[in-house]
């Protein structure tokens, strides 16, 4: 299914998800950290309220009351509504309580363990109580001898923490929504740059052009040089650089000027589309270039150089050769035929004027082919001339004789 997208969606969906998962897995540790503040908050202002009952003089003087709960009561209750608890319950070493929301629970032994507030130390933590399951706080209570003579237990039910914090989550949520909005359009307007960078290709688009690249970097017999506007090579592949016998790596971001002497680069200044011969070390180029000089001195352009170094030295022999041929054909025996057998074609023709080849070919028992060669040579050096003959069947015939015979 990637295959089929464009990259434009490709990058979009990718960037939107990863927003997502980013926004995600923020959003879970940022509830996280927030559950664990509020129950940090709560813990705090428990076990303040627990201490300050627990140092309360009203409290230490009911517990020697015949009955305690009457003055305890009505403190923990106030002190409960005031901090917005579920409940303060103070009771006595033997775990009696002298206080409670349900002032039914009051006389009866507490739902939970005591025995760590009795022991001196503070607990909290998370128990199920008469109310329910709640986060609480408990810590003794010592007397004016530092002796411990009971708990007081405060607490906040769970169900209403986690409503709290549920409702906190509001804002959490819509920050999360808004992020993610904002990431979407974000990727979409970076989705759009990269797509202007890439000049608006495709993979598939992609992948051609650096195999193109490839080819012609390694694979051309051809020379590719492309010079940037300030004048320097972005581009050179290994068939250039061996005509120029450098590096490739080398010129690489080298000034053209420098490296490419002043005939390439006044090709590459002025452009040439038709191609101009350029003689560089031992090679013989055709340089094209497709660019020209700019407003501000740069060059800008790509410079082909083909060698013709092989073929000029080909075009050298051949027109030697020919020379030596047409020096031959005017001045000696053309190649092919041997000067005995020419002497012999010029005595028998001396011998019988008018005589077609066929005839000489017969005298000296050669074929009519060659009889023929060697008759059109001595006519094409003066030595013989050419007669047509009307007499034949067909097409006319050619005889031979010699030049000055009768």
């Amino acid at each position: 299914m990637a295959s089929k997208m464009t990259l434009r969606m490709q990058l979009l969906v990718l960037q939107a998800l990863i927003v997502f998962l980013v926004t995600l897995a923020t959003g879970i540790v940022a509830g996280a950290f927030q559950e664990q503040a509020l129950r940090e908050a709560y813990k705090d202002r428990m076990q303040a309220v627990a201490q300050s009952i627990a140092a309360l003089p009203a409290v230490l003087a009911a517990f020697d009351d015949v009955e305690p709960s009457t003055a305890i009561q009505p403190i923990a209750e106030v002190i409960r509504e005031a901090s917005d608890l579920a409940y303060v319950v103070v009771a006595n070493e033997e775990g009696i309580r002298y206080s409670h929301p349900n002032p039914d629970r009051i006389g009866e032994t507490v739902s939970t363990d005591p025995s760590i507030p009795l022991s001196g130390e503070v607990y909290v933590g998370t128990q199920t109580g008469t109310l329910g399951t709640s986060w609480r706080v408990k810590v003794p209570i010592r007397d004016d001898h530092d002796e411990v003579i009971g708990t007081a237990s405060v607490g906040i039910l769970e169900s209403e923490l986690n409503e709290e914090f549920t409702s906190n989550l509001a804002w959490l949520i819509s920050a999360m929504l808004a992020a993610a909005v904002l990431g979407v359009f974000g990727s979409a307007w970076v989705t759009s740059v990269i797509r202007r960078r890439i000049y608006r290709l495709e993979p598939h688009q992609i992948a051609a052009l650096v195999k193109n690249q490839e080819t012609t970097l390694h694979g051309l017999s051809e020379g590719v040089i492309t010079v940037d506007d300030e004048g320097r090579i972005t581009l050179v592949n290994d068939a250039a650089a061996r005509f120029l016998d450098r590096d490739a790596a080398e010129l690489d971001g080298s000034p053209a000027g420098d490296v490419l002497g002043e005939e390439l680069t006044t090709v590459l200044r002025e452009g040439e589309s038709a191609g101009r011969p350029v003689i560089v070390g031992s090679h013989v180029l055709v340089a094209r270039s497709t660019g020209s000089e700019g407003e501000d001195g740069g060059i800008g352009a790509t410079l082909l150089l083909r060698d013709h170094t092989e073929l000029h030295d080909v075009v050298r022999r051949v027109e030697a050769a020919d020379a030596i041929i047409a020096f031959r054909q005017r001045f000696g025996i053309p190649k092919g035929l041997s000067a005995e057998t020419l002497d012999r074609v010029s005595a028998a023709l001396a011998a019988r004027p008018g005589a077609s080849a066929t005839e000489i070919g017969a005298d000296l028992d050669i074929s009519r082919v060659s009889a023929r060669r060697y008759l059109e040579h001595l006519a094409s050096s003066g030595r013989a001339v050419r007669a047509l003959d009307y007499a034949t069947k067909g097409r006319p015939g050619t005889r031979y004789r010699m030049n000055g015979t009768i």
